[in-house]
């Protein structure tokens, strides 16, 4: 995957950011924080909250948007006039980020015959209450090593549809 000279990247929650911050971080990922616009992760969710924040500055190359999301269906649309300027990546965390802990946890087999959706099955079964906290998150994977390993498992297990990425494929 190839850089533009300017990138963006948009986290959908919480635990996406802290994901993305602990990747950053170690240096794990095809982008420093010097690459991105502001030298930071953005949370704004919208096309139009992006245009109107981040492109109006002026910028005469392409821009590639990294979005982590769990939403297949989410739209970010942008004006006419930024669609040919913004390249947009989707790295989907389908169906939820939260699936990185049951996989580290070697849960995944007993995750798919519960019907539960992962948040709810990380803190009923693994009793983890508070696992889409920041702190929880930060905690859970300060070993870079165990984050990488479930990325990566992840990227095996899941159904990646064509032309979807995962955050295995941002890593370096």
């Amino acid at each position: 995957m190839e850089l533009s000279k300017y990138n963006a990247c948009i986290c959908e929650g919480t635990a996406e950011q802290v994901i993305i911050d602990l990747l950053l971080d170690n240096s794990k990922l095809i982008f420093s924080r010097n690459d991105l616009l502001e030298h930071e992760i953005l949370r704004c969710r919208t096309g139009k909250n992006f245009e109107e924040q981040y492109l109006r500055k002026g910028f005469t190359e392409q821009i590639t948007v990294f979005r982590i999301l769990d939403s297949r269906r989410e739209n970010f649309k942008l004006s006419k006039a930024y669609q040919s300027k913004v390249k947009v990546v989707n790295i989907i965390t389908a169906p939820e980020i939260e699936m990185l802990v049951i996989l580290n946890e070697g849960k995944y087999s007993d995750y798919k015959k519960s019907g539960m959706k992962p948040s709810v099955y990380c803190k009923s079964i693994l009793k983890h209450r508070d696992v889409k906290s920041a702190a929880f998150v930060k905690s859970y994977f300060k070993d870079i090593d165990v984050l990488i390993k479930a990325i990566i498992e992840y990227k095996r297990v899941s159904n990646v549809k064509r032309n979807e990425f995962t955050l295995a494929d941002i890593l370096k």
